[in-house]
C-alpha cells in the first residue's frame, strides 16, 4: 500500500493539538509519497460525508465511487473533484464488484445501507482493502460473525462507524469521570433514543425511475414494490433493511458504555416493544422498545420512543451510567456528572466544533458539525492502527459485539420478550433453537449468505 504522508496526514496547528491530547502524535508514518487510493461504496449522505472528513485528514486520491443510483453517484462525483486535491472527478460505477475488480482500491468506505455492509464489506477484504464500515455492521448476527472472521483471515483493519468513541468530549468525560472511579461501583446505566426519527406514511407503488438501478439496491433484501427512492430514512423504516431505532442509533449508545466500562458480550438479552402508536403507515419497525442487556452485576438499559417527549429534554439521545457516588450523562452535544452528597463538584463536557480549521464543513448540504470532529478523529485512529499493524479504537469485534446485542434484543422483542442467551463459540442461542434460526436472515437469489467459516 502507498502508506500516507505525515506532513499531508496532519493539517493545521489545532488538530496536532487536538491529537496531542488524546496521545495520538505517536504515529510513525514512512516517508512514501503519493497519495492513499481510497473508494466509496454507497454515495449517499453519509458515506459522502465519511469520505469528505477522510479528505479532510489526509492525503487522499478517490479512486472510484459506486452506487446503484446513478443521478446520487454523478453528484457525488462532482463534490469529490470539488475536494479532493486532484481535482479529478473518480471513476464512477454501478456496481461495487466492478469498482474493486478494476480500481484496486486500498482504503474502502462503505456507507451503503445495512443490509449491503456483509457482502461489501467482505468482497472489500478479500480484494486486499482496508475498510472502513459505518454500524451497525450487519443486519443479522451470523453477518457480523462473517465479516469479524474475513477481516482477520486477510489481516485488513476495519474500523466501524461507532465514532462516540473518538467524540473529544466523551473522550475527556471518560478520562476524568470513569476511570478515575470518580462514580465508585457501577451497577446501573441506561441508554435512550426519543428522536421522532420514524419515516413514515403510504406512498403508492410507482415505475423505477431509469437512473435507479432498484433490484440492485435491493441486493440480499426482499424485493418490496417500489414506492419511490428509498434514499433518505425511507429505507430504515422497514426491517428489511435493517434493525429499525434500535439497530441505528442504540448501537452507538450501548457501544459508548460498553467502551467506557470495558464490558464485552452481555450474558442475556431481554426486550419488549412494538407498534403501539404510529399504525397508520407502512413502516414495519417498532415505535417503542425497552431492552436490557446484562452484564455481571450491570444492566444496560433501552428505551425507545419515535413519538411523545424524551424523559430528559437535555439528553433525547444519551447514555447515563450510575455509580454509588455519582451520575455520567452523555450524547453527542455534551456531558455532565453529578456527584451524590458533599466533596465532587458537578462537572460539565460541551461539545467540540471546528469550524475556524475546517471552514468548508459550513458550506456541507446536511453535515452533522457536531460529529465532524469525532469523525475526522476516527479517520486518523483507523489509519494509525493501519500504520501501525494495531486494533483502532472501534475495531470490528467491538462493533460486531453492540450490533449482534441490539440485533438480539430485536429477535427477543420478535419472540414475545424471551430472554436471549447468545454463545458466540457456537454462534447459537443457548437452547433456543426458534432464536438460533433467527441469527440468519434468508438472502434473496441468487445471492449467498456468509458463513464465518467459509470467507
Amino acid at each position: 500500500m502507498n502508506h500516507v504522508n505525515r506532513r499531508d496526514f496532519l493539517k493545521g496547528s489545532s488538530a496536532m493539538m487536538t491529537l496531542a491530547s488524546f496521545g495520538l502524535l505517536g504515529m510513525d508514518f514512512k516517508n512514501q509519497e503519493g497519495p492513499i487510493r481510497v473508494a466509496l461504496i454507497g454515495a449517499g449522505w453519509y458515506g459522502k460525508s465519511d469520505l469528505f472528513r477522510l479528505i479532510q485528514v489526509a492525503d487522499v486520491e478517490v479512486v472510484g465511487l459506486a452506487d446503484p443510483d446513478k443521478n446520487m453517484l454523478e453528484a457525488a462525483g462532482k463534490l469529490v473533484s470539488e475536494r479532493q486535491k486532484s481535482g479529478k472527478i473518480p471513476p464512477l460505477y454501478e456496481d461495487y464488484q466492478d469498482l474493486l475488480a478494476k480500481e484496486k482500491p486500498e482504503f474502502v468506505l462503505i456507507g451503503s445501507p445495512d443490509h449491503w455492509h456483509a457482502l461489501q464489506a467482505i468482497d472489500a477484504l478479500k480484494a486486499g482493502a482496508h475498510v472502513y464500515l459505518q454500524k451497525p455492521i450487519s443486519v443479522d448476527v451470523i453477518e457480523g460473525e462473517a465479516i469479524l472472521a474475513a477481516a482477520r483471515k486477510y489481516d485488513r483493519v476495519v474500523q466501524i462507524g461507532t465514532q462516540r468513541k473518538s467524540t473529544p468530549h466523551l473522550i475527556e468525560a471518560k478520562k476524568d469521570i470513569i476511570d478515575t472511579g470518580l462514580l465508585g461501583k457501577i451497577s446501573h446505566a441506561e441508554v435512550c433514543c426519543y428522536f421522532h426519527m420514524r419515516a413514515n406514511g403510504n406512498p403508492p407503488e410507482e415505475p423505477v425511475p431509469d437512473f435507479f438501478n432498484y433490484e440492485l439496491w435491493t441486493g440480499p433484501a426482499p424485493l418490496r414494490p417500489y414506492d419511490g427512492l428509498p434514499h433518505t430514512r425511507w429505507w430504515r423504516t422497514f426491517m428489511e433493511y435493517g434493525n429499525g431505532i434500535t439497530g441505528d442509533m442504540c448501537v452507538h449508545m450501548l457501544d459508548t458504555v460498553r467502551w467506557m466500562l470495558q464490558l464485552g458480550w452481555p450474558s442475556q438479552v431481554t426486550a419488549t416493544g412494538g407498534i403501539f402508536v404510529q399504525k397508520e403507515g407502512k413502516s414495519n419497525i417498532a415505535d417503542t422498545q425497552t431492552a436490557i442487556f446484562e452484564f455481571p452485576e450491570l444492566n444496560v438499559v433501552w428505551q425507545h420512543r419515535s413519538w411523545g417527549n424524551p424523559t430528559d429534554p437535555e439528553y433525547p439521545w444519551a447514555f447515563k451510567i450510575y455509580g454509588e457516588n455519582g451520575m455520567l450523562a452523555g450524547s453527542t452535544m455534551q456531558a455532565d456528572f453529578f456527584p451524590y452528597g458533599e466533596g465532587q463538584e458537578p462537572k460539565h463536557y460541551d461539545v467540540v466544533y471546528e469550524r475556524e480549521e475546517y471552514p468548508e464543513d459550513l458550506d456541507e448540504d446536511r453535515i452533522e458539525l457536531n460529529a465532524a470532529p469525532a469523525t475526522r478523529l476516527h479517520m486518523k485512529d483507523w489509519l494509525k492502527a493501519i500504520e501501525t499493524d494495531t486494533l483502532p479504537i472501534a475495531d470490528v469485534e467491538q462493533g460486531h459485539i453492540s450490533t449482534a446485542s441490539c440485533i438480539l434484543a430485536n429477535i427477543s422483542m420478535e419472540l414475545g420478550g424471551r430472554p436471549l442467551k447468545y454463545d458466540p463459540e457456537t454462534r447459537t442461542v443457548i437452547g433456543d433453537a426458534e432464536a438460533t434460526e433467527k441469527l440468519r436472515r434468508p438472502y434473496r437469489a441468487p445471492y449467498t449468505h456468509p458463513e464465518p467459516d467459509q470467507v
